[in-house]
């Protein structure tokens, strides 16, 4: 009878320790909470940032995933099935390239767009081909390379010379 009352004395003195901990613990959620809601992830888990594209006579403006990784950006847009007119991947480098990219397992036609690090647009591959392992490349070292659905490059006059920027 002893061992009892010592072991619910020893809960109560501890019960305040344990709400403690559980207050700290809805906090840290919200916290993640909070975080999670500032950065908004993509189907695929991809950090999704806002891009526009300035030309000579409109922005145009577009919702994109960020290929961050070597993983994320070997995979790209392959098994996609769609691409919404206003939606895109981008691709950013560490250090300027030429950039090489195939249609390999990429089941949609896409604008190709590389990108200067002054966010000047080098040059446009405009309708690729779905599966093709032909090389489709920049012409100089670049940036950044911005996949949109194909045709929108052309439908929205989006050229060499424009200027990209996001965050």
């Amino acid at each position: 009878m002893n061992k009892i009352l010592q072991a619910i004395a020893l809960t109560l003195m501890l019960l305040p320790a344990f709400s403690l901990s559980g207050c700290y613990a809805r906090t840290g959620e919200t916290a993640t909470s909070n975080q999670q809601s500032e950065t908004t992830l993509s189907e695929a888990g991809l950090r999704l940032v806002p891009l526009s594209i300035q030309t000579s006579d409109a922005v145009h403006d577009f919702v994109v995933e960020v290929a961050e990784t070597s993983a994320q950006q070997a995979r790209g847009l392959m098994f996609r099935t769609e691409m919404p007119s206003d939606k895109g991947m981008i691709f950013p480098f560490p250090e300027d390239r030429v950039a090489s990219f195939w249609m390999k397992n990429t089941v949609i036609p896409l604008d190709i767009i590389f990108i200067r690090r002054d966010g000047t647009i080098e040059s446009v591959a405009a309708n690729t081909t779905p599966y093709s392992l032909d090389s489709v490349r920049s012409n100089e070292p670049v940036a950044t390379v911005l996949e949109i659905a194909a045709g929108r490059a052309a439908e929205l006059g989006i050229g060499p010379g424009d200027t990209v920027t996001w965050r």
